[in-house]
């Protein structure tokens, strides 16, 4: 099993890539740049956070769109990552009324998928300026914070999963459940 992190710039990409290690799968950290062919082989992808604006500089955010058209497998994006799908599938991405840093609380209203277990609530890391406006249509909201009203969504009908918060991080509890849960999802 192999599961590919696209780097998008963000300062825990390495982390994501740790975690998913932990779990004995075999990991590789790729640019977003990367040739989406070269990661045919893929069980699974996960798109990193990073540091572009969504809003202002998506071209910083390299061949993610090729990636996420091309794609067979499970993909997670995390934080820009999950922007960036909602983005590509027609939902609406821009900036938070209140940005989020550091530490927040996020409610779980729907476990499916790999949220599984996570229970109603849990404190989460955050950093991010741009969030997620509206979801594209066939995704569902699993979970919101006070001032995000998507920080967590999947797809009802494909392997397709974002969370605005980082689950990466040690202070994100149960973040490990989400990557053992969404490598679960890759091995089906």
């Amino acid at each position: 099993m192999k599961i590919y992190v696209v780097d998008n710039g963000g300062q825990w990409t390495h982390r994501e890539w740790r975690v998913v290690k932990s779990f004995g799968v075999e990991s590789e950290i790729v640019p977003n740049t990367v040739e989406p062919s070269r990661l045919d082989d893929a069980d699974g992808i996960i798109l990193s956070g990073g540091a572009p604006s969504i809003v202002d500089e998506i071209d910083k955010l390299g061949n993610i769109g090729q990636i996420i058209s091309r794609r067979s497998r499970p993909t997670l994006g995390i934080c820009v990552g999950a922007q960036f799908i909602a983005l590509h599938y027609g939902g609406k991405v821009g900036p938070g009324s209140t940005p989020e840093y550091g530490r927040t609380e996020v409610r779980f209203s729907n476990n499916n998928s790999i949220f599984s277990g996570i229970g109603d609530r849990i404190i989460v890391w955050e950093n991010h300026n741009d969030e997620v406006k509206d979801l594209p249509k066939g995704f569902v909201v699993s979970a919101s914070s006070n001032n995000c009203k998507i920080q967590a969504f999947y797809h009802e009908n494909d392997q397709m999963y974002g969370v605005q918060f980082h689950p990466e991080v040690n202070n994100t509890e149960k973040g490990e459940l989400i990557f053992r849960n969404f490598i679960e999802e890759c091995r089906k």
